[in-house]
């Protein structure tokens, strides 16, 4: 796999994980049925555990392509308010648009 590819699959599994908490149905990480409705709270858990599961596959592709950079504070900071940034259609669909019943 080209390092261009490698590339664009975190770009697409990040805007895919970071919306999935919003967009999905009631299940736990898109997985486990629950039987009440999700909170905010419980979707702001989630987008963390998507964040670092995007933060695992571009590591494991980054492994995958030679050295590991090594990374400060700043680099998760940026990461972190891009994720937050590509989570916000799913957020506006969820909790911004009216939707008919």
């Amino acid at each position: 796999m080209s390092q261009t590819v490698s590339i664009w699959l975190v770009v697409v599994a990040a805007l895919v994980l970071a919306n999935l908490p919003f967009v999905a149905n009631q299940r736990l990480l898109g997985l486990i049925p629950l039987a009440a409705s999700k909170s905010l709270w419980v979707r702001l858990a989630e987008l963390v555990v998507m964040y670092f599961l995007v933060g695992l596959l571009g590591l494991a592709l980054e492994q995958r392509a030679g050295q590991i950079a090594p990374q400060r504070w700043e680099f998760y900071a940026i990461t972190a308010a891009l994720f937050i940034t590509l989570a916000f259609p799913g957020f506006v669909y969820r909790y911004l648009l009216k939707h008919r019943s």
